[in-house]
């Protein structure tokens, strides 16, 4: 009889919790950056919490990713040599996302920003072409 209370003890825990869903909360691929008119031209603004850079260059905008393509670690903007850098393993890259120097074998791969109602928007989970300019 104690076996038998035991288990069906067990069997109703376990219809219990398979009433509450076990949801994994992942981060946000789509998020909002502001007005490109609050961005000056020649400008690169650097999103670490988000892993991304978004530039407004001479054509246009476009965000690349923050995340080195040698070894993933999470690359720093030096805005007074005006250069992305990673500073675990060297590899140096130009404001454009392209390779300068160090192990890093490609350039930083460029993202979907998109314009919509009036703001900037960036797809981390969508590349695009090297040469994707948003105009604005």
């Amino acid at each position: 009889a104690g076996a038998m209370g035991v288990a069906g003890l067990g069997t109703f825990i376990t219809a219990v919790r398979f009433l509450w869903p076990e949801v994994l909360f992942e981060e946000e691929r789509r998020f909002l950056i502001g007005k490109p008119e609050e961005i000056p031209a020649g400008m690169l603004v650097a999103l670490p919490q988000q892993r991304v850079y978004v530039v407004h260059g001479p054509d246009g905008f476009f965000a690349m990713s923050a995340v080195c393509t040698h070894l993933g670690c999470l690359t720093q903007y030096e805005r007074e040599n005006n250069r992305i850098f990673c500073p675990c393993h060297g590899s140096r890259f130009s404001p454009d996302g392209a390779v300068t120097a160090g192990p890093a074998p490609q350039p930083l791969p460029r993202l979907l920003l998109t314009l919509e109602q009036g703001a900037l928007v960036v797809d981390v989970s969508k590349n695009v072409e090297r040469d994707a300019i948003l105009k604005v």
